[in-house]
């Protein structure tokens, strides 16, 4: 599965992303149990809120972080993202 650049990415309506205060990170909650995610993880799916395609969600994450050059990690992990069920496209 890869990433359609021309779609907008929801996060799945099945996954709920929250913070984990036992945890102190935030994670994706399912029926059949919970992963932990990393900061970058974390702020990837926080804009995967149908509003933004690939390139929108790039540029928004570079410039909360100004730098440059995210594209194939974000890429990477959305695809990763994507076969495990978390996000979704139209």
């Amino acid at each position: 599965m890869t990433i359609n650049p021309d779609l907008t990415i929801n996060f799945s309506s099945t996954h709920r992303l929250q913070w984990e205060e036992a945890q102190q990170k935030d994670v994706i909650l399912y029926p059949e149990g919970m992963v932990e995610l990393n900061q970058s993880s974390a702020e990837i799916l926080k804009l995967c809120d149908g509003s933004r395609t690939l390139d929108q969600l790039v540029t928004d994450l570079e410039v909360k972080f100004a730098t440059s050059g995210l594209k194939n990690d974000i890429s990477s992990f959305l695809e990763d993202a994507l076969k495990n069920g978390w996000i979704q496209q139209p």
